[in-house]
């Protein structure tokens, strides 16, 4: 479970990562990584990193859905260090998501993160 902190709730957060952030694709997973500083929502969240998930229809049925959410949810808990601080992060599960391991599903998300944290670096620094 992650933290209240690092909970991406807010649609205008999914847009803004969506469609102005980068974009990084795998196999099993599409993470957008926007990484704007927006203004804190509370105190308690502060400058943290925000994830929010979007597992569509065509993963699943809502039972193989709630898994696949629930499991890269596991897999990013441990992962929120790799994110600058006031990220916005998107992780979108394709239908492959709901046939794969978690360990597929971890190097797959791995391999994402390291994309579009290196892109939104080199961005921030010209």
């Amino acid at each position: 479970m992650l933290a209240a902190r690092n909970r991406l709730r807010r649609s205008e957060e999914f847009r803004r990562a969506v469609r102005q952030g980068v974009r990084a694709a795998q196999p099993t997973v599409v993470a957008h990584l926007w990484s704007g500083l927006p203004e804190p929502l509370d105190a308690s969240s502060g400058m943290a990193p925000r994830v929010g998930f979007v597992v569509g229809r065509a993963v699943g049925n809502a039972v193989t859905r709630n898994t696949v959410q629930r499991r890269l949810r596991h897999l990013m808990r441990d992962r929120l260090g790799v994110l600058p601080p006031g990220s916005v992060l998107v992780v979108r599960a394709t239908p492959q998501a709901a046939d794969a391991s978690s360990a597929a599903l971890g190097q797959q998300l791995d391999a994402a993160l390291t994309e579009v944290t290196n892109v939104s670096t080199r961005r921030s620094h010209r």
